[in-house]
C-alpha cells in the first residue's frame, strides 16, 4: 500500500514553514519531508512533528548557498571541508528529528573542472558521508536530477547513480528515484523501471 509524505518545501507554501506541519496533518498526511531544516532549531521542528503526530522521512544534507542558485556541493573539489562539516550538521539534526535517511545533492558541475575530478570528489565524499551516517544507523541517498530544470547538474541518470553506488561500495547508500527527473532524462519509464529493478532493488521511490 503506498504511503505518502507531504513535501513541506513545495506544499502549503501560502503559510510560513513552521505552520505547514499543521496543514499537512489537517490534510490527512502522517509523514512529511522537506529540503532543509537548518534555518530553524532542530528542537523547534521536533516539537511540530510531535504536536501533529507526523513522521519525518527525509531531508537533505546542506547544499551550499541555495538562494544564490547552488544545488549541492558534493562534487566540488574545493569544498570538501565544507561538505564534511555539513554531514556533521545533518547528523545532529537527524538525531533530534528521528529521520531515517538523508539525501545528498551532487551539485552543478563547476565550469572548467575536469569531469573525472568531479566524479572522484563525489565518490570520495559519498564514502565519507555513508560511513559517518552508518555510525548512527542512517541511510544515505543520492538523487539524479534532470539537466533541463537544473542545467549542469552532475548526477543526472539512474545508471550513473547505480554505477557510483557500486564504486562507493557502502551498504547504506541508495538511489532516491524521482520519477519526474527520470522521465525527463530517460523516458519510457515503464521499460526503464522494470529493467533497473531487475538489476538492483536498492531504490527509494519519490513522486
Amino acid at each position: 500500500m503506498p504511503q505518502f509524505a507531504a513535501n513541506l518545501t513545495m506544499l502549503f507554501t501560502e503559510a510560513p514553514f513552521l505552520e505547514r506541519f499543521e496543514r499537512a496533518s489537517q490534510s490527512g498526511f502522517k509523514a512529511v519531508e522537506f529540503l532543509f531544516p537548518y534555518p530553524y532549531p532542530a528542537t523547534e521542528i521536533q516539537q511540530k512533528l510531535e504536536l501533529y503526530g507526523l513522521k519525518l522521512v527525509l531531508h537533505n544534507l546542506p547544499a551550499g548557498d541555495w538562494d544564490a542558485g547552488e544545488r549541492g556541493i558534493a562534487c566540488h573539489p574545493d569544498r570538501v571541508d565544507e561538505f564534511r562539516s555539513g554531514v556533521a550538521k545533518a547528523i545532529e539534526y537527524a538525531k533530534i528529528l528521528g529521520v531515517p535517511q538523508l539525501n545528498c545533492l551532487a551539485g552543478k558541475a563547476p565550469s572548467g573542472v575536469d569531469r573525472k575530478l568531479l566524479h572522484d570528489t563525489f565518490v570520495s565524499n559519498l564514502k565519507y558521508a555513508a560511513a559517518e551516517l552508518k555510525k548512527v544507523h542512517l541511510k544515505l541517498l543520492i538523487e539524479p536530477i534532470n539537466t533541463f530544470d537544473i542545467p549542469g547538474f552532475f548526477l543526472s541518470t539512474t545508471q550513473q547513480a547505480l554505477d557510483i553506488i557500486s564504486e562507493v561500495g557502502s551498504d547504506n547508500l541508495y538511489v532516491q528515484y524521482d520519477i519526474y527527473h527520470a522521465q525527463r532524462m530517460e523516458g519510457e519509464l515503464a521499460n526503464t523501471i522494470e529493467k533497473k529493478f531487475e538489476q538492483d532493488c536498492s531504490y527509494s521511490i519519490s513522486r
